[in-house]
């Protein structure tokens, strides 16, 4: 994208607003974080907030907390539909790890599939790595389109 070549892990599947997941697992779980992308936007995350508890159910799309950063304060919204089963408190308590390890131990919350069947939901709403890719390059020509004052065109 632009000077920077978008590199992210093939071992997991992708969201539109730039989460990553991996999962499900045996239980049914998925975790969600942040990409390097969003990370790269945000620039240096250093507050988080979540509107839900584990065990509440919340549906697609649904505003589950917010994210603040030097350059941006943002709301975060829920990647499938689905029970919210973990929140990652360390990253609660020190939010600068989603900058430093955002694959990693700066992941965000897991959630499960309300009516189990989870594997139908992550395939209906998650992207593969290839399709996250063609994602992103859509994503930049819209945003250069936006900088340059043509985002109509």
């Amino acid at each position: 994208m632009g000077d920077y070549q978008a590199e992210f892990p093939t071992d997991r599947r992708y969201v539109a607003n730039h989460m990553w997941a991996t999962g499900p697992d045996d239980a049914g779980t998925v975790r969600f974080g942040l990409t390097a992308y969003a990370v790269r936007l945000l620039q240096d995350v250093y507050f988080l907030d979540w509107t839900f508890q584990p065990g509440q159910a919340v549906g697609h799309r649904a505003e589950i907390g917010s994210i603040e950063s030097k350059k941006a304060e943002s709301d975060l919204y829920a990647p499938i539909a689905g029970v919210m089963s973990v929140i990652n408190d360390a990253v609660l308590d020190d939010p600068s790890q989603i900058n430093a390890d955002c694959y990693g131990n700066g992941w965000l919350f897991e959630m499960q599939s309300s009516d189990g069947q989870i594997d139908s939901v992550v395939s209906e709403h998650l992207m593969s790595p290839d399709e996250y890719l063609v994602h992103l390059e859509k994503a930049w020509e819209v945003a250069q389109r936006t900088i340059k004052g043509q985002a109509n065109l």
